[in-house]
Protein backbone atom coordinates (compact mmCIF):
# COMPACT_ATOMS: atom_id res chain seq x y z
CA UNK A 1 0.00 0.00 0.00
CA UNK A 2 1.65 3.48 -0.71
CA UNK A 3 1.22 6.29 1.78
CA UNK A 4 2.79 8.65 -0.40
CA UNK A 5 -0.38 10.99 -0.65
CA UNK A 6 -1.25 10.30 2.74
CA UNK A 7 2.06 12.36 4.95
CA UNK A 8 3.61 15.17 4.35
CA UNK A 9 8.15 13.72 3.45
CA UNK A 10 10.36 14.23 6.15
CA UNK A 11 13.82 13.32 7.11
CA UNK A 12 14.01 10.60 10.37
CA UNK A 13 16.97 8.95 12.07
CA UNK A 14 16.44 5.17 10.75
CA UNK A 15 14.78 3.33 14.03
CA UNK A 16 16.69 0.33 15.00
CA UNK A 17 14.30 -1.53 17.19
CA UNK A 18 11.77 -4.80 16.59
CA UNK A 19 8.02 -4.39 14.68
CA UNK A 20 6.42 -3.63 17.88
CA UNK A 21 7.27 -0.25 18.53
CA UNK A 22 6.02 0.22 14.61
CA UNK A 23 2.79 2.76 15.25
CA UNK A 24 -0.04 0.40 13.60
CA UNK A 25 -2.75 1.41 11.51
CA UNK A 26 -6.67 1.05 13.60
CA UNK A 27 -8.61 -1.38 11.36
CA UNK A 28 -10.94 0.38 8.75
CA UNK A 29 -9.19 4.10 9.27
CA UNK A 30 -7.61 3.21 5.61
CA UNK A 31 -7.51 1.27 2.30
CA UNK A 32 -5.86 1.15 -0.64
CA UNK A 33 -7.57 1.96 -4.12
CA UNK A 34 -7.47 -0.38 -6.31
CA UNK A 35 -6.72 1.53 -9.35
CA UNK A 36 -3.71 3.75 -7.90
CA UNK A 37 -2.44 1.81 -5.36
CA UNK A 38 -2.58 4.57 -3.03
CA UNK A 39 -3.74 4.67 0.83
CA UNK A 40 -6.55 6.69 1.11
CA UNK A 41 -8.84 7.26 4.39
CA UNK A 42 -12.28 5.30 4.64
CA UNK A 43 -13.99 8.28 5.78
CA UNK A 44 -12.46 10.66 3.12
CA UNK A 45 -14.03 7.66 0.92
CA UNK A 46 -17.30 7.91 2.26
CA UNK A 47 -17.53 11.24 2.03
CA UNK A 48 -16.74 11.67 -1.52
CA UNK A 49 -19.39 9.32 -3.38
CA UNK A 50 -16.93 6.71 -3.03
CA UNK A 51 -14.91 8.41 -5.68
CA UNK A 52 -10.21 8.05 -5.00
CA UNK A 53 -9.42 11.63 -3.75
CA UNK A 54 -6.05 11.14 -5.64
CA UNK A 55 -7.07 9.00 -9.13
CA UNK A 56 -10.56 9.89 -9.31
CA UNK A 57 -11.04 6.17 -9.38
CA UNK A 58 -14.81 4.85 -8.30
CA UNK A 59 -15.52 2.13 -5.83
CA UNK A 60 -18.05 -0.09 -5.85
CA UNK A 61 -21.27 1.17 -3.64
CA UNK A 62 -23.00 -1.03 -1.51
CA UNK A 63 -27.01 -0.81 -2.09
CA UNK A 64 -27.56 0.75 1.04
CA UNK A 65 -25.24 3.68 0.73
CA UNK A 66 -26.42 4.45 -3.12
CA UNK A 67 -30.02 4.37 -2.01
CA UNK A 68 -28.57 7.38 0.33
CA UNK A 69 -27.14 9.08 -2.35
CA UNK A 70 -29.38 9.40 -4.62
CA UNK A 71 -33.27 9.39 -2.47
CA UNK A 72 -34.68 11.57 -0.35
CA UNK A 73 -33.59 10.44 3.46
CA UNK A 74 -35.51 8.29 5.16
CA UNK A 75 -38.17 7.98 1.89
CA UNK A 76 -36.76 4.09 1.12
CA UNK A 77 -39.25 1.17 1.86
CA UNK A 78 -37.88 -1.88 0.76
CA UNK A 79 -40.05 -4.32 -0.98
CA UNK A 80 -39.80 -8.52 -0.85
CA UNK A 81 -37.01 -8.98 1.56
CA UNK A 82 -38.18 -12.36 1.83
CA UNK A 83 -37.53 -13.72 -1.25
CA UNK A 84 -34.27 -15.85 -1.28
CA UNK A 85 -31.97 -18.39 -3.83
CA UNK A 86 -32.87 -21.59 -3.88
CA UNK A 87 -31.00 -23.89 -4.80
CA UNK A 88 -32.47 -25.44 -7.95
CA UNK A 89 -29.63 -27.94 -9.56
CA UNK A 90 -28.76 -28.89 -5.81
CA UNK A 91 -25.25 -27.23 -6.29
CA UNK A 92 -22.89 -28.65 -3.65
CA UNK A 93 -21.77 -25.64 -1.53
CA UNK A 94 -24.49 -23.36 -2.69
CA UNK A 95 -26.06 -22.64 0.40
CA UNK A 96 -23.53 -22.49 2.47
CA UNK A 97 -21.85 -20.14 0.34
CA UNK A 98 -25.37 -17.74 -0.03
CA UNK A 99 -25.74 -18.21 3.77
CA UNK A 100 -22.43 -16.78 4.67
CA UNK A 101 -22.75 -13.79 2.35
CA UNK A 102 -25.94 -13.19 3.43
CA UNK A 103 -24.72 -12.62 7.41
CA UNK A 104 -21.55 -10.26 5.96
CA UNK A 105 -23.81 -7.90 3.56
CA UNK A 106 -26.88 -8.02 5.60
CA UNK A 107 -28.83 -8.79 2.74
CA UNK A 108 -30.72 -11.71 1.93
CA UNK A 109 -29.65 -11.36 -2.22
CA UNK A 110 -27.91 -9.59 -4.43
CA UNK A 111 -30.22 -6.92 -5.33
CA UNK A 112 -32.17 -4.33 -3.30
CA UNK A 113 -35.53 -3.33 -4.41
CA UNK A 114 -38.15 -0.32 -2.96
CA UNK A 115 -40.00 2.47 -3.39
CA UNK A 116 -38.50 5.90 -2.59
CA UNK A 117 -38.71 9.18 -3.50
CA UNK A 118 -36.11 11.37 -5.54
CA UNK A 119 -37.04 14.95 -5.02
CA UNK A 120 -40.29 14.27 -3.73
CA UNK A 121 -41.09 12.64 -6.50
CA UNK A 122 -42.16 8.45 -6.39
CA UNK A 123 -40.28 5.98 -7.78
CA UNK A 124 -39.35 2.10 -7.70
CA UNK A 125 -35.64 1.75 -6.78
CA UNK A 126 -33.87 -1.59 -7.66
CA UNK A 127 -29.68 -1.60 -6.51
CA UNK A 128 -27.26 -4.60 -7.49
CA UNK A 129 -24.91 -5.07 -4.84
CA UNK A 130 -21.45 -6.78 -5.98
CA UNK A 131 -20.69 -8.05 -2.72
CA UNK A 132 -23.32 -10.56 -3.32
CA UNK A 133 -21.90 -12.89 -5.63
CA UNK A 134 -21.14 -10.28 -7.75
CA UNK A 135 -24.50 -9.21 -8.30
CA UNK A 136 -25.07 -12.38 -10.71
CA UNK A 137 -28.95 -12.67 -11.66
CA UNK A 138 -30.40 -15.86 -10.39
CA UNK A 139 -33.73 -17.06 -9.46
CA UNK A 140 -34.21 -14.70 -6.26
CA UNK A 141 -32.96 -11.80 -8.26
CA UNK A 142 -34.96 -11.70 -11.35
CA UNK A 143 -37.97 -12.66 -8.95
CA UNK A 144 -36.80 -9.36 -6.90
CA UNK A 145 -36.92 -7.11 -10.05
CA UNK A 146 -39.69 -8.32 -11.85
CA UNK A 147 -41.76 -7.82 -8.87
CA UNK A 148 -40.82 -4.53 -8.54
CA UNK A 149 -41.54 -3.68 -12.35
CA UNK A 150 -45.16 -5.23 -12.04
CA UNK A 151 -45.92 -3.16 -8.55
CA UNK A 152 -44.34 -0.21 -10.08
CA UNK A 153 -46.54 -0.50 -13.30
CA UNK A 154 -49.53 -1.10 -10.80
CA UNK A 155 -48.93 2.50 -9.16
CA UNK A 156 -48.25 3.58 -12.57
CA UNK A 157 -44.41 4.74 -11.20
CA UNK A 158 -41.62 5.19 -13.00
CA UNK A 159 -38.10 2.74 -12.29
CA UNK A 160 -34.60 2.87 -12.04
CA UNK A 161 -32.23 0.36 -11.80
CA UNK A 162 -28.75 0.19 -11.32
CA UNK A 163 -26.72 -2.71 -12.71
CA UNK A 164 -23.66 -3.67 -11.40
CA UNK A 165 -23.03 -7.68 -12.20
CA UNK A 166 -20.85 -10.11 -13.39
CA UNK A 167 -24.12 -11.98 -15.37
CA UNK A 168 -26.02 -14.71 -15.10
CA UNK A 169 -25.39 -16.99 -11.47
CA UNK A 170 -23.50 -20.19 -12.49
CA UNK A 171 -24.59 -22.15 -10.07
CA UNK A 172 -28.36 -21.60 -11.19
CA UNK A 173 -27.71 -23.01 -14.38
CA UNK A 174 -30.38 -22.76 -16.62
CA UNK A 175 -33.21 -21.76 -14.11
CA UNK A 176 -30.69 -18.47 -13.92
CA UNK A 177 -30.92 -17.81 -17.98
CA UNK A 178 -34.84 -17.44 -17.95
CA UNK A 179 -34.65 -14.75 -15.52
CA UNK A 180 -33.53 -12.69 -18.60
CA UNK A 181 -36.42 -13.35 -20.11
CA UNK A 182 -38.72 -12.96 -17.15
CA UNK A 183 -37.28 -9.55 -16.42
CA UNK A 184 -37.66 -8.21 -19.74
CA UNK A 185 -41.29 -9.42 -20.44
CA UNK A 186 -41.91 -7.87 -16.97
CA UNK A 187 -40.31 -4.22 -18.42
CA UNK A 188 -41.90 -4.64 -21.99
CA UNK A 189 -45.39 -4.27 -20.06
CA UNK A 190 -44.37 -1.79 -18.14
CA UNK A 191 -43.40 0.40 -21.44
CA UNK A 192 -46.47 -0.16 -23.19
CA UNK A 193 -48.69 1.74 -19.75
CA UNK A 194 -46.16 4.46 -21.01
CA UNK A 195 -44.22 4.35 -18.31
CA UNK A 196 -40.25 5.52 -17.73
CA UNK A 197 -37.36 2.96 -17.25
CA UNK A 198 -34.20 4.56 -16.19
CA UNK A 199 -31.37 2.49 -16.35
CA UNK A 200 -27.67 3.09 -14.62
CA UNK A 201 -24.68 0.95 -15.53
CA UNK A 202 -21.59 1.36 -13.11
CA UNK A 203 -18.84 -1.08 -12.97
CA UNK A 204 -19.25 -4.02 -14.38
CA UNK A 205 -22.38 -4.56 -15.87
CA UNK A 206 -21.80 -7.94 -17.92
CA UNK A 207 -23.21 -11.26 -19.29
CA UNK A 208 -26.93 -11.84 -19.33
CA UNK A 209 -27.39 -8.85 -17.33
CA UNK A 210 -26.16 -6.54 -19.85
CA UNK A 211 -28.34 -8.82 -22.57
CA UNK A 212 -31.50 -7.95 -20.73
CA UNK A 213 -32.88 -5.32 -18.12
CA UNK A 214 -29.83 -3.41 -18.06
CA UNK A 215 -29.92 -2.00 -21.79
CA UNK A 216 -33.52 -1.66 -22.31
CA UNK A 217 -33.88 1.58 -20.46
CA UNK A 218 -35.86 4.37 -21.99
CA UNK A 219 -33.42 6.33 -20.96
CA UNK A 220 -29.50 4.46 -20.47
CA UNK A 221 -26.83 6.26 -18.11
CA UNK A 222 -23.46 5.23 -17.31
CA UNK A 223 -20.68 5.80 -14.06
CA UNK A 224 -17.51 7.16 -15.72
CA UNK A 225 -14.95 4.17 -17.18
CA UNK A 226 -17.79 0.99 -16.22
CA UNK A 227 -16.67 -2.10 -17.75
CA UNK A 228 -20.05 -3.05 -19.90
CA UNK A 229 -20.25 -5.64 -21.82
CA UNK A 230 -21.87 -8.76 -22.61
CA UNK A 231 -18.93 -11.51 -23.01
CA UNK A 232 -16.06 -10.62 -20.78
CA UNK A 233 -13.01 -8.96 -21.84
CA UNK A 234 -10.71 -12.43 -20.96
CA UNK A 235 -13.52 -14.33 -23.28
CA UNK A 236 -13.47 -12.47 -25.94
CA UNK A 237 -9.27 -12.14 -25.99
CA UNK A 238 -9.05 -16.27 -25.64
CA UNK A 239 -11.88 -16.38 -28.22
CA UNK A 240 -10.16 -14.16 -30.57
CA UNK A 241 -6.83 -14.53 -29.98
CA UNK A 242 -5.95 -11.11 -29.38
CA UNK A 243 -5.31 -8.30 -27.09
CA UNK A 244 -7.93 -5.77 -26.50
CA UNK A 245 -7.68 -2.27 -27.06
CA UNK A 246 -7.28 -0.08 -24.58
CA UNK A 247 -10.96 1.65 -23.25
CA UNK A 248 -12.56 -1.54 -25.19
CA UNK A 249 -15.80 -1.98 -23.28
CA UNK A 250 -15.92 1.17 -21.32
CA UNK A 251 -19.26 3.36 -20.71
CA UNK A 252 -16.85 6.20 -22.70
CA UNK A 253 -16.90 3.45 -25.89
CA UNK A 254 -20.36 2.76 -25.45
CA UNK A 255 -21.18 6.56 -25.31
CA UNK A 256 -19.19 6.90 -29.04
CA UNK A 257 -20.95 3.20 -30.28
CA UNK A 258 -24.53 4.44 -30.01
CA UNK A 259 -25.48 2.26 -26.75
CA UNK A 260 -26.19 4.81 -24.19
CA UNK A 261 -27.32 8.17 -23.37
CA UNK A 262 -24.88 9.64 -21.44
CA UNK A 263 -22.14 9.62 -18.37
CA UNK A 264 -23.16 11.04 -15.37
CA UNK A 265 -20.55 11.61 -12.64
CA UNK A 266 -21.73 9.93 -9.51
CA UNK A 267 -21.89 13.12 -7.79
CA UNK A 268 -24.24 14.56 -10.15
CA UNK A 269 -26.96 11.43 -10.62
CA UNK A 270 -29.59 12.30 -8.01
CA UNK A 271 -29.34 16.05 -9.55
CA UNK A 272 -29.83 14.69 -13.15
CA UNK A 273 -32.73 11.73 -12.12
CA UNK A 274 -34.26 14.14 -10.38
CA UNK A 275 -34.43 16.76 -13.83
CA UNK A 276 -35.37 13.40 -15.49
CA UNK A 277 -38.23 12.70 -13.13
CA UNK A 278 -39.32 15.80 -13.41
CA UNK A 279 -39.68 15.78 -16.65
CA UNK A 280 -42.00 12.72 -17.06
CA UNK A 281 -43.91 14.04 -15.01
CA UNK A 282 -47.72 14.26 -16.26
CA UNK A 283 -48.36 18.49 -16.44
CA UNK A 284 -51.49 20.18 -17.02
CA UNK A 285 -51.35 21.97 -20.92
CA UNK A 286 -52.43 25.39 -20.81
CA UNK A 287 -54.55 25.87 -24.12
CA UNK A 288 -55.60 28.78 -25.72
CA UNK A 289 -58.80 29.32 -27.78
CA UNK A 290 -57.80 28.90 -31.75
CA UNK A 291 -58.65 33.03 -32.26
CA UNK A 292 -55.79 33.14 -29.31
CA UNK A 293 -53.46 30.82 -31.20
CA UNK A 294 -53.66 33.00 -34.38
CA UNK A 295 -53.37 35.85 -32.76
CA UNK A 296 -50.02 35.07 -31.33
CA UNK A 297 -48.90 33.70 -34.74
CA UNK A 298 -49.48 36.86 -36.46
CA UNK A 299 -47.99 38.93 -34.21
CA UNK A 300 -44.72 36.57 -34.11
CA UNK A 301 -44.77 36.50 -38.27
CA UNK A 302 -46.48 38.99 -39.97
CA UNK A 303 -43.69 41.73 -41.03
CA UNK A 304 -44.53 45.18 -40.73
CA UNK A 305 -43.42 45.74 -44.12
CA UNK A 306 -42.72 43.20 -47.24
CA UNK A 307 -39.91 40.57 -46.92
CA UNK A 308 -36.33 41.64 -47.82
CA UNK A 309 -36.35 41.71 -52.07
CA UNK A 310 -33.16 39.81 -52.53
CA UNK A 311 -32.11 37.38 -55.09
CA UNK A 312 -32.55 33.60 -54.43
CA UNK A 313 -28.09 33.60 -54.83
CA UNK A 314 -28.49 35.74 -51.93
CA UNK A 315 -30.53 34.00 -49.81
CA UNK A 316 -28.42 30.71 -50.48
CA UNK A 317 -25.44 32.58 -49.15
CA UNK A 318 -26.96 33.55 -46.01
CA UNK A 319 -28.52 30.38 -45.46
CA UNK A 320 -24.57 29.25 -45.61
CA UNK A 321 -23.53 32.17 -43.53
CA UNK A 322 -20.77 30.89 -41.37
CA UNK A 323 -21.91 33.64 -38.85
CA UNK A 324 -25.25 32.55 -38.93
CA UNK A 325 -26.76 30.62 -35.57
CA UNK A 326 -27.03 26.92 -35.54
CA UNK A 327 -29.43 25.07 -33.91
CA UNK A 328 -27.77 24.92 -30.57
CA UNK A 329 -27.66 28.77 -30.29
CA UNK A 330 -31.78 28.06 -30.66
CA UNK A 331 -31.70 25.46 -27.88
CA UNK A 332 -29.89 27.77 -25.88
CA UNK A 333 -32.33 30.80 -26.10
CA UNK A 334 -35.76 28.88 -26.40
CA UNK A 335 -35.32 26.03 -24.06
CA UNK A 336 -34.46 25.60 -20.59
CA UNK A 337 -33.01 22.66 -18.48
CA UNK A 338 -31.86 20.99 -21.87
CA UNK A 339 -30.62 17.39 -21.28
CA UNK A 340 -28.63 15.51 -24.33
CA UNK A 341 -29.16 11.88 -25.22
CA UNK A 342 -26.77 10.22 -27.06
CA UNK A 343 -26.61 6.95 -29.65
CA UNK A 344 -29.05 5.20 -32.00
CA UNK A 345 -28.96 2.19 -29.71
CA UNK A 346 -27.48 0.07 -32.90
CA UNK A 347 -24.07 1.42 -34.29
CA UNK A 348 -23.21 4.92 -33.04
CA UNK A 349 -23.84 8.71 -31.45
CA UNK A 350 -23.57 11.69 -34.76
CA UNK A 351 -22.86 14.74 -34.11
CA UNK A 352 -24.60 16.00 -36.41
CA UNK A 353 -27.74 15.70 -34.71
CA UNK A 354 -28.39 17.19 -30.92
CA UNK A 355 -31.33 15.60 -29.73
CA UNK A 356 -32.65 16.00 -25.94
CA UNK A 357 -35.58 16.78 -23.55
CA UNK A 358 -35.92 20.35 -21.95
CA UNK A 359 -38.65 22.67 -21.15
CA UNK A 360 -40.30 24.88 -22.81
CA UNK A 361 -42.26 27.34 -20.70
CA UNK A 362 -42.39 24.99 -17.96
CA UNK A 363 -43.42 22.28 -20.09
CA UNK A 364 -41.25 19.29 -20.89
CA UNK A 365 -40.48 18.91 -24.89
CA UNK A 366 -38.33 16.46 -27.02
CA UNK A 367 -35.96 19.28 -29.11
CA UNK A 368 -33.72 17.78 -32.10
CA UNK A 369 -31.46 19.73 -34.18
CA UNK A 370 -29.32 19.44 -37.22
CA UNK A 371 -25.67 21.07 -35.82
CA UNK A 372 -23.23 22.70 -38.09
CA UNK A 373 -21.30 24.16 -35.50
CA UNK A 374 -19.37 27.48 -35.08
CA UNK A 375 -15.68 27.66 -36.75
CA UNK A 376 -13.63 25.35 -38.29
CA UNK A 377 -12.90 22.74 -35.50
CA UNK A 378 -16.40 22.33 -34.79
CA UNK A 379 -17.56 21.95 -38.48
CA UNK A 380 -15.66 18.69 -38.99
CA UNK A 381 -16.27 17.54 -35.32
CA UNK A 382 -20.11 17.99 -36.17
CA UNK A 383 -19.77 16.84 -40.05
CA UNK A 384 -20.72 20.18 -41.69
CA UNK A 385 -24.12 18.82 -40.61
CA UNK A 386 -24.64 16.37 -43.07
CA UNK A 387 -26.30 13.26 -41.27
CA UNK A 388 -25.29 10.00 -41.05
CA UNK A 389 -27.55 6.78 -41.02
CA UNK A 390 -26.87 6.51 -37.35
CA UNK A 391 -28.04 10.38 -36.61
CA UNK A 392 -31.38 10.10 -38.00
CA UNK A 393 -31.73 6.58 -36.44
CA UNK A 394 -31.28 8.87 -33.58
CA UNK A 395 -33.80 11.08 -33.88
CA UNK A 396 -36.30 8.52 -35.04
CA UNK A 397 -35.35 7.11 -31.03
CA UNK A 398 -36.24 10.13 -29.39
CA UNK A 399 -39.55 10.78 -31.11
CA UNK A 400 -41.16 7.66 -30.51
CA UNK A 401 -40.01 8.27 -26.76
CA UNK A 402 -41.63 11.15 -27.03
CA UNK A 403 -44.41 9.74 -28.31
CA UNK A 404 -44.68 7.23 -25.71
CA UNK A 405 -44.69 10.05 -23.17
CA UNK A 406 -47.31 12.46 -25.38
CA UNK A 407 -44.18 15.14 -25.61
CA UNK A 408 -43.79 17.47 -28.42
CA UNK A 409 -41.48 17.58 -30.74
CA UNK A 410 -39.68 21.07 -31.61
CA UNK A 411 -36.95 20.31 -34.75
CA UNK A 412 -34.50 22.27 -36.22
CA UNK A 413 -33.29 21.84 -39.94
CA UNK A 414 -30.04 22.69 -41.33
CA UNK A 415 -28.18 20.79 -43.28
CA UNK A 416 -26.67 20.83 -46.49
CA UNK A 417 -28.12 17.03 -47.30
CA UNK A 418 -27.04 13.91 -46.05
CA UNK A 419 -24.29 12.39 -45.66
CA UNK A 420 -23.49 10.46 -48.75
CA UNK A 421 -19.59 8.75 -48.04
CA UNK A 422 -19.28 4.95 -48.42
CA UNK A 423 -19.81 4.23 -44.84
CA UNK A 424 -23.13 5.94 -45.08
CA UNK A 425 -24.02 3.45 -47.78
CA UNK A 426 -22.69 0.64 -45.82
CA UNK A 427 -25.26 1.09 -42.97
CA UNK A 428 -27.89 2.24 -44.85
CA UNK A 429 -28.73 5.86 -45.32
CA UNK A 430 -31.26 5.52 -47.79
CA UNK A 431 -33.03 3.01 -45.57
CA UNK A 432 -32.63 5.38 -42.52
CA UNK A 433 -34.21 8.13 -43.70
CA UNK A 434 -37.29 6.35 -45.78
CA UNK A 435 -37.70 5.01 -41.74
CA UNK A 436 -38.29 8.84 -40.56
CA UNK A 437 -40.46 9.36 -43.12
CA UNK A 438 -42.56 6.37 -42.42
CA UNK A 439 -42.83 6.25 -38.81
CA UNK A 440 -42.66 10.41 -38.86
CA UNK A 441 -46.01 10.55 -40.83
CA UNK A 442 -47.97 8.92 -38.46
CA UNK A 443 -46.25 10.12 -35.24
CA UNK A 444 -49.48 10.99 -32.44
CA UNK A 445 -47.77 14.08 -30.98
CA UNK A 446 -47.01 17.19 -32.51
CA UNK A 447 -44.11 17.93 -33.99
CA UNK A 448 -43.47 21.67 -35.49
CA UNK A 449 -40.03 21.62 -37.80
CA UNK A 450 -38.08 25.24 -38.38
CA UNK A 451 -35.79 25.19 -41.20
CA UNK A 452 -33.29 27.57 -39.81
CA UNK A 453 -30.27 27.52 -42.95
CA UNK A 454 -30.07 25.04 -45.09
CA UNK A 455 -33.12 22.78 -46.03
CA UNK A 456 -31.16 19.88 -48.44
CA UNK A 457 -32.89 17.60 -49.96
CA UNK A 458 -33.92 13.85 -48.12
CA UNK A 459 -31.49 15.03 -45.21
CA UNK A 460 -33.44 17.91 -44.41
CA UNK A 461 -37.24 16.23 -45.11
CA UNK A 462 -36.20 13.48 -42.63
CA UNK A 463 -36.88 15.90 -39.71
CA UNK A 464 -39.57 17.92 -41.51
CA UNK A 465 -42.34 15.70 -41.89
CA UNK A 466 -44.21 17.51 -39.07
CA UNK A 467 -47.48 18.78 -39.02
CA UNK A 468 -46.39 22.53 -39.46
CA UNK A 469 -42.77 23.95 -41.07
CA UNK A 470 -41.24 27.50 -40.67
CA UNK A 471 -38.98 28.81 -42.70
CA UNK A 472 -36.10 31.87 -41.36
CA UNK A 473 -36.51 34.58 -43.93
CA UNK A 474 -32.76 33.76 -45.40
CA UNK A 475 -33.27 30.13 -45.10
CA UNK A 476 -33.58 27.70 -48.14
CA UNK A 477 -35.34 24.21 -48.92
CA UNK A 478 -34.73 22.46 -51.76
CA UNK A 479 -34.64 19.24 -53.88
CA UNK A 480 -30.64 19.54 -53.76
CA UNK A 481 -28.24 21.67 -53.82
CA UNK A 482 -27.97 24.70 -56.67
CA UNK A 483 -24.96 23.08 -57.34
CA UNK A 484 -25.88 19.56 -57.64
CA UNK A 485 -29.00 20.79 -59.23
CA UNK A 486 -27.30 22.39 -62.25
CA UNK A 487 -24.88 19.43 -62.48
CA UNK A 488 -27.22 16.75 -62.78
CA UNK A 489 -29.91 18.99 -65.74
CA UNK A 490 -26.78 21.23 -67.19
CA UNK A 491 -23.73 19.15 -66.76
CA UNK A 492 -22.57 22.56 -65.41
CA UNK A 493 -22.11 23.20 -61.41
CA UNK A 494 -20.72 27.08 -62.15
CA UNK A 495 -24.43 27.60 -63.29
CA UNK A 496 -25.64 27.20 -59.29
CA UNK A 497 -26.78 30.99 -59.43
CA UNK A 498 -29.27 30.96 -62.59
CA UNK A 499 -30.55 27.33 -60.94
CA UNK A 500 -30.93 28.71 -57.80
CA UNK A 501 -33.64 31.33 -58.94
CA UNK A 502 -35.12 28.18 -61.25
CA UNK A 503 -35.49 26.24 -58.32
CA UNK A 504 -37.81 27.97 -56.01
CA UNK A 505 -36.08 27.58 -52.77
CA UNK A 506 -36.33 30.57 -50.67
CA UNK A 507 -39.04 30.99 -48.02
CA UNK A 508 -40.97 33.16 -50.01
CA UNK A 509 -41.47 30.54 -52.77
CA UNK A 510 -41.97 27.83 -50.30
CA UNK A 511 -45.01 29.77 -48.32
CA UNK A 512 -47.03 30.46 -51.63
CA UNK A 513 -46.43 26.71 -53.01
CA UNK A 514 -47.74 25.92 -50.04
CA UNK A 515 -44.83 23.53 -48.86
CA UNK A 516 -44.43 25.77 -45.28
CA UNK A 517 -47.17 27.75 -43.34
CA UNK A 518 -44.85 30.44 -41.83
CA UNK A 519 -42.11 32.65 -42.50
CA UNK A 520 -40.01 34.36 -39.61
CA UNK A 521 -38.95 37.61 -40.78
CA UNK A 522 -34.97 38.50 -39.77
CA UNK A 523 -35.01 42.66 -39.35
CA UNK A 524 -31.17 42.12 -39.70
CA UNK A 525 -28.63 39.36 -41.26
CA UNK A 526 -28.64 36.58 -37.97
CA UNK A 527 -25.89 35.95 -35.99
CA UNK A 528 -25.67 34.25 -32.51
CA UNK A 529 -25.08 37.68 -30.67
CA UNK A 530 -28.10 39.09 -32.33
CA UNK A 531 -30.34 36.20 -32.35
CA UNK A 532 -32.79 37.23 -29.42
CA UNK A 533 -35.59 39.07 -30.80
CA UNK A 534 -36.13 36.74 -33.33
CA UNK A 535 -35.83 34.36 -30.63
CA UNK A 536 -38.27 35.83 -28.51
CA UNK A 537 -40.95 35.98 -32.17
CA UNK A 538 -39.94 32.30 -32.21
CA UNK A 539 -41.16 31.63 -28.89
CA UNK A 540 -44.40 33.34 -29.00
CA UNK A 541 -44.83 31.15 -32.39
CA UNK A 542 -43.89 27.90 -30.96
CA UNK A 543 -45.89 28.58 -27.95
CA UNK A 544 -49.28 29.19 -29.96
CA UNK A 545 -48.43 26.24 -32.11
CA UNK A 546 -48.14 24.01 -29.31
CA UNK A 547 -51.32 25.41 -27.52
CA UNK A 548 -52.98 25.39 -30.71
CA UNK A 549 -52.01 21.02 -31.89
CA UNK A 550 -51.76 20.04 -28.27
CA UNK A 551 -55.83 19.98 -28.41
CA UNK A 552 -55.88 17.38 -30.68
CA UNK A 553 -56.30 13.69 -30.23
CA UNK A 554 -53.59 11.47 -31.38
CA UNK A 555 -55.28 9.92 -33.96
CA UNK A 556 -56.64 13.43 -35.28
CA UNK A 557 -52.77 14.69 -35.64
CA UNK A 558 -51.91 11.94 -37.56
CA UNK A 559 -54.48 12.36 -39.94
CA UNK A 560 -53.48 15.98 -39.97
CA UNK A 561 -49.67 15.23 -40.88
CA UNK A 562 -51.11 12.83 -43.62
CA UNK A 563 -53.73 15.27 -44.88
CA UNK A 564 -50.69 18.16 -44.98
CA UNK A 565 -48.70 16.37 -47.61
CA UNK A 566 -51.56 14.72 -49.38
CA UNK A 567 -52.12 17.93 -50.96
CA UNK A 568 -49.16 18.49 -52.45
Amino acid sequence: MKFQHMFKKTVTKPVKSGDSDRPEVPDGLLKKCNACKAAVFVEEVRNNYYICPHCCNYFRVHARRRVEMIADQNSFQEWDSDVVSDNPLQFRGYEEKVKVLQEKTKLNEAVLTGKAAINGIPVVLGICDGRFLMASMGEAVGEKITRAVERATEERLPVILYACSGGARMQEGIVSLMQMAKTSAALKRHSDAGLLYISVLTDPTTGGVTASFAMLGDIILAEPNALIGFAGPRVIEQTIGQKLPKGFQRSEFLLEHGFIDGIVEREQQREVLGKVLKMHQKKTVNTLPHEKCRELLDQAFQPEKPLQEMSAWEHVQLARDKERPTGSDYIQYLFTDFVEMHGDRYYGDDRAVIGGIAFFQGQPVTVIVQEKGHGTKENIAHNFGMVSPEGYRKSLRLMKQAEKFGRPVICFVDTPGAFCGLEAEERGQGEAIARNLYELSALKVPILSVVIGEGGSGGALALAVADEVWMMEHSIYSILSPEGFASILWKDSKKAKEAAKVMKLTAADLKSLGIVEQVIREEEFLTKENLVETAEKLELGIQAFLSEYQSMSGEALAQHKYERFRKM
